[in-house]
């Protein structure tokens, strides 16, 4: 194996493990609302964090879900480059989104994902943002807001950015749709939550 191929294996693994700390989860717990994938939809994301009611730990599990991607992304950037960049930030989603701590049932990887693309292009993160709030305000669901947005992400990264980036926003909007199937049929079925929405069971 060469030096890059284990460059890459170690920016793999290292934006894995970052990716994979279940802020939501953790905080939660420490403000004292019990296991955050009880209520709700059984996630462990900024949504989920909403329906307890208590919008400043929703806003924090944001950041710092965003963050672990971003901190994933920038940190190996600066010292082995773009591509080594890109492959962090990615492995951070997929270690938000399948945690190794608990049995690879994590989030759906959207603050993740933003925190990734705002190291990797500024200008795509941005559209991608406005995208979300347009779909979101219309439609008032967030999952549909998500995948739409990061969708469309690929169409911004394609116009506005490099090719690695486009290739990075494919990756992440194939997840994206991956974690949210359940999304999907409860969309179709008229069944699913609403922004803002409570709820005390998994659904």
């Amino acid at each position: 194996m060469s030096d890059t191929h284990y460059l890459y294996t170690a920016a793999a693994v290292g934006g894995y493990l970052l990716g994979s700390i279940p802020f939501g989860l953790v905080i939660t717990r420490m403000a004292g609302l019990g296991d955050i994938r009880q209520i709700g939809s059984g996630n462990i994301g900024a949504t989920n964090v909403l329906r307890t009611g208590n919008k400043p730990l929703a806003l924090l599990t944001i950041v710092l879900d965003s963050g672990k991607g971003a901190a994933a992304a920038w940190a190996v950037m600066v010292f082995w480059g773009l591509e080594a960049g890109l492959i962090a930030g990615f492995s951070s989603v997929l270690g938000h989104n399948f945690p190794v701590w608990l049995k690879f049932r994590g989030g759906k990887g959207v603050a993740t994902s933003l925190g990734v693309l705002l190291v990797a292009s500024w200008h795509v993160v941005a559209a991608t943002c406005a995208a979300w709030l347009l779909i979101a305000g219309l439609s008032r669901y967030s999952s549909l807001a998500s995948m739409g947005a990061l969708a469309t992400s690929v169409v911004f990264a394609e116009n506005l950015s490099t090719r690695p980036v486009t290739y990075l926003t494919a990756g992440l909007a194939l997840l994206a749709l991956i974690r949210h199937r359940e999304n999907i049929i409860r969309l179709i079925r008229g069944q699913e939550s609403r922004i803002g929405e409570k709820a005390n069971s998994p659904s």
